[in-house]
């Protein structure tokens, strides 16, 4: 039975095998700097700036990260693999609790089209791995039921922590268990209230934590959005229930963002879906003592549980977009989804043979029809350019796809395309802070400058902590040549975020600009250190830093300096040419007596050379002059020709008489050694000229 459910799984979710990386998933994975930064890992568990705390959910992402760099094909294979492995925990935790048509239950809750916003998107790992470790703790605790030993209550805490630690959304495990041990005994001792304390102290421990930083989060973007009253949540929290009620029985449309709802406590008819739910509770809790009552109080009360955290009641920062979401329902959807097929078993299995009959038919053609409704759903995470089409097809006025779509279709090139859904989320939603950010991106790679600054500045005043849009309004000004305001942005924008490897980068490069290079190169240094692949990549200006600095030392006669720093550029980036050019020209033509080093002279001069084609006089003068240092006059004499000869090429009188007076120099060694024969040491020819 595991295997076929596991089977049907993958199955379902071919289209996803191929989908690529949407929404979030940079802030989660491909651009989060704590996994690439060599602390990554002390990052992820001990900050709660690294995007979410879901520490173990990022830590898997990190693993993952080692394995298999950005392609995105094996993250979609564990997700689909992981909610394929808590199809089948289902199944087992409800054939324990001994629940009819446990098999059919965790089937129609892995194929239910509901789950692919969890399963198809990378990102909510969060959903796939926190639902192993839930449910892997309910079914060790319902073990450790029946056993002597504590070793399955110990493992149901460490799967429960572990749980939390993924997201803190399964803090409702308690209630879980209350309710499952509940359902097996039909009530509660004071020993199961004991058994299960420890549990709740883990909630409470990981509910502060959450609460903190999604408070933190909201107050960072501002609080417009927020501003619900008690009654207003009530309100939001019933009609949620049944919304996410009727998607399992119909679960069509089915879309990324739902239109978010205007609320009204004032209305009669706002508060009706709660007072339904009250209606059903109390009918459940008068007929508990029946069979069908019991089981729906069990199944009802887990799906309104697992739904507690997500109904209104906290501030959730998804809010501002939408009250409801599939992917918020991955756990409570098992709850609901057992009440109907064991309800249904059981109609069918007291029809008699009437009723199976109909059984075998309806359950193949149930699992069937959600299998493929699941396989049509998948095609959507294809990329994030169908995600945001789709969705705005089924939410036209969702200003945060008009935005998120523009934002995917400036990935591609298709500027103009990009703004015309920039400017349509600013119709929808003039106070939309990151789409006036990303329209601001977008004028700048058109050269309109002025535009742009206006956009960056009307999005501080919307949210004066935008870290983004204090970096691009710093790169802005930077290009346009305000270099101390450029300054104050990247300074604010390390303030709010000091682990932003660009703005450290991009602050180093304004203070270049103001020949700062001592602190431009710390910048660069905390740059690297977040960032490990800027030293590959990122380089090339402090390194020219450097050498510039090298030029101007020795312009001023501190040579001991000036190699210290064609040094360092050096290190930055092995085959900078000028720097290979200049340090050679010192070793080779400074005394011995202050180190000067002819070998290693050659070797840099020559790889100068090599880097440039053999086509520049300049370098083959200094191979020439590095020849000469280390006594080998004849190559001296050669290459020394080989630089005239460009030299006149290319109409510089003044260098060929230099280049002509060394060569006799170079000349005269070579008759030197000539004259006393091969045996004779050569010695490198200390200071054979003054550049």
């Amino acid at each position: 039975m595991a295997l076929v459910l596991v089977i049907a799984t993958f199955a379902a979710y071919q289209p996803v095998w191929h989908a690529g990386f949407i929404w979030d998933d940079d802030d989660h994975l491909t651009a989060n700097p704590a996994m690439t930064a060599p602390h990554g890992l002390r990052m992820i568990w001990s900050s709660l700036a690294v995007s979410r705390y879901y520490p173990l959910t990022l830590t898997s992402f990190w693993v993952q990260r080692r394995f298999w760099g950005l392609n995105p094909m094996p993250y979609h294979l564990v997700n689909i693999a992981l909610h394929a492995i808590n199809g089948v925990l289902v199944f087992l935790v409800l054939r324990r609790l001994r629940i009819p048509a446990a098999w059919l239950a965790a089937m129609l809750w892995a194929l239910h089209p509901v789950n692919v916003e969890s399963a198809a998107w990378i990102t909510e790992l969060k959903n796939t791995q926190s639902g192993l470790f839930f449910f892997l703790a309910v079914w060790c605790f319902l073990r450790s039921e029946t056993t002597a030993t504590s070793s399955w209550y110990g493992l149901a805490l460490l799967c429960g922590l572990a749980a939390m630690l993924s997201k803190p959304s399964t803090v409702i495990l308690p209630l879980a268990l209350l309710l499952c041990v509940g359902w097996e005994r039909g009530r509660w001792r004071r020993a199961d209230i004991w058994r299960i304390a420890p549990f709740f102290i883990l909630a409470l421990a990981m509910s502060a934590v959450t609460v903190i930083e999604q408070r933190g989060h909201v107050l960072r973007t501002g609080t417009a959005e927020w501003k619900l009253s008690m009654a207003e949540r009530f309100i939001i929290a019933g009609k949620a229930v049944w919304f996410y009620a009727a998607k399992l029985l119909w679960p069509a449309p089915l879309t990324f963002v739902y239109p978010r709802w205007a609320v009204d406590a004032e209305s009669l008819s706002s508060w009706m879906p709660l007072a339904g739910l009250i209606v059903v509770g109390i009918i459940l809790w008068a007929w508990r003592r029946q069979g069908w009552s019991r089981a729906g109080l069990f199944g009802l009360g887990f799906f309104v549980a697992a739904l507690l955290p997500v109904l209104g009641f906290f501030d959730v920062y998804y809010f501002r977009y939408s009250f409801v979401a599939d992917h918020f329902q991955y756990l409570a959807s098992a709850g609901l989804i057992a009440v109907v097929a064991s309800g249904g078993a059981m109609v069918c299995d007291r029809a008699g043979l009437r009723g199976r009959q109909i059984g075998v038919v309806a359950v193949p053609v149930t699992l069937l029809s959600l299998g493929a409704l699941t396989w049509r759903q998948g095609h959507i995470y294809r990329d994030a350019e169908t995600l945001w089409r789709d969705t705005l097809t089924k939410n036209p006025q969702c200003w945060m796809a008009h935005n998120n779509l523009g934002a995917a279709l400036a990935s591609l090139g298709r500027g103009p395309e990009a703004m015309e859904h920039y400017e349509q989320a600013l119709r929808l939603k003039p106070d939309y802070a990151e789409a006036h950010n990303n329209l601001g991106v977008t004028l700048r790679g058109q050269g309109r400058l002025p535009e742009a600054i206006a956009h960056y500045e009307q999005a501080l005043r919307i949210t004066p902590d935008y870290t983004e849009a204090h970096y691009n309004l710093g790169n802005v000004l930077l290009q346009a040549g305000n270099v101390q305001q450029a300054i104050g942005h990247y300074e604010q924008a390390l303030r709010i975020k000091p682990d932003y490897a660009e703005a450290c980068y991009n602050l180093g490069l304004a203070l270049l600009r103001l020949g700062r290079l001592p602190e431009a190169t710390t910048y660069y240094e905390q740059a690297v250190r977040i960032r490990p692949d800027y030293a590959m990549t990122h380089s090339n200006v402090y390194a020219m830093a450097h050498n510039n600095l090298g030029n101007a030392l020795l312009h001023a006669g501190n040579v001991p300096e000036a190699i210290g720093h064609y040094e360092q550029a050096l290190q930055l980036q092995p085959d900078f040419a000028d720097a290979c050019n200049n340090l050679a020209w010192l070793l080779a033509t400074h005394e011995p007596a202050k180190g000067g080093d002819a070998v290693r002279a050659v070797g840099l001069a020559q790889r100068a050379c090599e880097l440039t084609g053999n086509h520049r006089a300049g370098y083959l003068d200094t191979l020439a002059a590095a020849y000469a240092a280390a006594g080998r006059f004849r190559e001296a004499v050669a290459t020394a020709q080989k630089a005239i000869d460009l030299a006149r090429a290319a109409g510089q009188p003044k260098l060929v008489g230099e280049y002509e007076a060394r060569l006799e120099l170079y000349r005269n060694g070579h008759a030197y050694l000539q004259s006393v024969g091969d045996n004779e040491s050569r010695q490198p020819l200390a200071n054979p000229s003054n550049r």
